[in-house]
């Protein structure tokens, strides 16, 4: 909902149970108001009336208080905008006036500015209670004039009320070691997080959350999450006077992001915001709920299981081996069968084939078309892997277009994995993509493409171009481009972001894929870490998770059960990626019972709420859903040491009045012992697993 007060100068956006506020002054300052606990338009007028606090000498009134500031003037803080013409640097603005839109989408502000030829405009809509904020900023003056060189241009500068001993909670990791979460007090001056790689990156999550005292259910808890593919940048601010902001955007430095010629424009990507007072469970869940209305792509189907062939079979398959692999995967229940790297150019090996995007003919001599028809046959779906950015210098493709990759003339090449990048900047590059993904998925009946990115940029240049940092933002721009056009083009086919794991993970890109891989370390236990850290922000609906072989040959040799590997890997989009032609029978016969119970509990661990009872920190660790009169409660014991009793998990999430049942042991329990005395789950000993479904009676 959007109120505006009488004088047309204060603004006020409220969700089911949060608001936020903005107030622009007599002397055009916008002015932060309020980002918290739902209020009234009359609490909004009466903020808007309090005058600043006063200020020292050697600081500025505005600092801490501006809604977004920008380079210029009176200003001590990080600007969100810093731009460049010929003449001058930085920013004088005026307002100009505000515009409302209502939709399906929501509620949108949009508060105009202008500064010359420069035309601002910030944007700002409330969705359940996230706030999603993005600028467009636009060249408007007369043909001719010479460009604006936007040096940077944050999404939104989120400003939080003044609290005593700020935390700052994060994500970081590394490849096979993503998400991980860490928590730790805020200090005087800045902390930044982001990538400078071209891609959100394996090191941080474009997310974080502060408070000051909130447990997993209980307390403040101020968070924001970027929804951008490439570089990025998040800086959280202690400022002199204790205050404290976090601004945000695409690209991770100041030397440059766009020039923008008259008649041109620029919109950042959207920066979201939450507040709650649930602690840290309850703006999970908030997350959550926001994806899966106005992100995700169709997040009220659930994600079929999955079985992808790489780690049985790497580069060296065959159409005949897919084959006696698909059929090993359709008889425990499997729903989705990938072919992973190696079906086409001369994709041997990872040094050769990569750009050219045919069916390498000795392996499937008349296309993919008979293998996918196949797997349909057993009942099944059909995807394949592709790397579509990316381009070996052993190729059809590089021969016929050097010029076409990310490069720096004169200067060493860099080939990580083999590989260049290409220049989706370029719009023959682009178009080039689009004829032979299209042709591919015209080709034969794929329902499925893990769509995979495994290099960072390093070389990027663009010789030629007389402004080439753009290259930076319109790759990414074009990599959605492609991906839009795509899904139009064939909207029954669901997309898998996957960048060597999780380096690609983020609110833009998963407004246009159905899921994401979450990391390559397919340990169980590992895992839990990883899926801890995923879910602060994203649901467990895109979060692919896969049971592997044990031992664990890929990362540490760790030897677990069947039945851990597969309740780790159930917490999420369940998929299995072990080799099955080795498997005995007996194993396969176990594997398609968790298959099947996973089938039980799906639309409850993809669509419900999530309760983390227990964090992965050495004992016993769980996880709970709820989706109406349904509850799925995933329990994992690490170690137990001698004498050492294993803790009941107090459910949550419970009507307290109610009675349930739980389906694995035909126990009746009320919702109130459940909750204060707990759940008693009989692991016992090293790396064991439960699977609990409780129902409402």
């Amino acid at each position: 909902m959007l109120e505006i007060a009488g004088t047309g100068r204060t603004w006020l956006l409220s969700g089911p149970s949060s608001s936020y506020a903005v107030h622009l002054t007599e002397d055009d300052e916008l002015l932060h108001l309020h980002w918290g606990p739902r209020i009234a338009l009359a609490d909004a007028e009466a903020l808007a009336v309090r005058p600043l606090p006063e200020y020292w000498p050697f600081e500025a009134p505005l600092d801490g208080h501006e809604e977004y500031p920008v380079e210029g003037g009176p200003r001590f803080v990080r600007p969100a905008l810093s731009v460049r013409t010929d003449e001058r640097r930085g920013t004088e603005w005026r307002y100009e006036a505000y515009e409302t839109g209502r939709g399906d989408e929501g509620d949108e502000l949009r508060l105009r500015f202008r500064d010359g030829g420069l035309s601002i405009t910030l944007h700002y809509r409330m969705r359940h209670d996230v706030v999603e904020r993005w600028v467009t900023l636009a060249h408007d003056g007369p043909a001719g004039t010479g460009p604006l060189e936007l040096l940077r241009a944050d999404s939104a500068t989120w400003t939080l009320p003044v609290r005593d001993g700020w935390r700052l909670s994060q994500l970081h990791g590394r490849w096979a070691a993503e998400s991980r979460l860490v928590k730790a007090d805020l200090t005087y001056g800045e902390k930044v997080i982001g990538s400078r790689r071209g891609h959100t990156g394996h090191q941080h999550l474009p997310w974080v959350a502060l408070d000051t005292d909130a447990t997993e259910e209980h307390g403040e808890v101020y968070a924001c999450a970027l929804g951008w593919s490439g570089s990025w940048r998040i800086a959280v601010a202690q400022l002199p006077d204790a205050r404290v902001q976090i601004t945000g955007g695409a690209g991770y430095d100041d030397s440059g992001l766009l020039r923008l010629a008259a008649g041109e424009s620029f919109t950042t990507p959207v920066f979201a915001g939450l507040w709650t007072d649930g602690g840290h469970g309850g703006a999970s869940r908030a997350w959550h709920a926001y994806q899966r209305a106005f992100v995700v792509p169709d997040a009220d189907r659930d994600r079929p299981v999955l079985y992808n062939s790489w780690e049985a079979t790497e580069f060296d398959i065959s159409e005949e081996q897919q084959g006696t692999l698909a059929r090993r995967a359709a008889a425990i229940g499997v729903e989705l069968f990938v072919v992973d790297d190696g079906w086409f150019g001369a994709r041997t090996s990872d040094r050769a084939g990569l750009g050219d995007w045919t069916p390498n003919p000795d392996r499937f001599p008349a296309g993919l078309g008979p293998l996918a028809e196949y797997v349909h046959s057993l009942g099944m779906r059909f995807g394949i892997w592709v790397e579509p950015e990316m381009v070996n210098p052993d190729s059809d493709l590089y021969r016929a277009h050097p010029d076409w990759v990310q490069f720096q003339p004169g200067r060493k090449r860099t080939e990580f994995r083999n590989q260049l990048v290409l220049n989706l900047a370029r719009e023959d590059v682009r178009e080039y993509l689009w004829e032979q993904l299209d042709g591919m998925l015209s080709s034969a009946p794929i329902d499925y493409v893990k769509w995979d990115f495994n290099r960072c940029f390093t070389d990027a240049g663009w010789p030629g171009e007389d402004y080439p940092q753009r290259l930076w933002v319109d790759h990414v721009h074009g990599l959605y481009a492609l991906l839009d056009r795509l899904r139009a083009a064939h909207p029954a086919v669901a997309f898998e972001s996957c960048s060597g794991g999780g380096g690609r993970i983020d609110l833009g890109v998963l407004a246009r894929t159905d899921q994401v891989w979450t990391s390559d370390n397919t340990d169980p236990l590992d895992r839990l870490a990883i899926q801890e850290g995923f879910s602060q922000i994203h649901p467990a609906r895109v979060m692919a998770a896969w049971v592997t072989d044990s031992p664990n040959t890929q990362l540490n040799d760790r030897v677990s059960s069947l039945r851990f590997r597969f309740v780790s890997a159930m917490a999420g989009v369940l998929g299995v990626g072990g080799d099955l032609t080795k498997w005995a029978e007996e194993e396969l016969a176990e594997a398609g019972e968790w298959v099947g119970l996973y089938k039980e509990i799906r639309p409850v661990v993809q669509r419900g709420d999530l309760y983390r009872l227990r964090r992965p920190t050495g004992g016993l660790s769980a996880v709970q859903y709820v989706l109406g009169d349904e509850t799925v409660v995933l329990a994992w014991l690490q170690a137990q040491h001698h004498g050492e009793p294993v803790p009941a998990l107090r459910l949550r999430g419970l009507d307290p009045t109610a009675t349930y049942e739980c389906r694995e042991t035909g126990e009746i329990h009320r919702g109130a012992v459940l909750s204060h005395r707990g759940l008693r789950t009989g692991l016992k000993g090293d790396l064991d697993a439960a699977v609990f479904r409780l129902r409402h009676l």
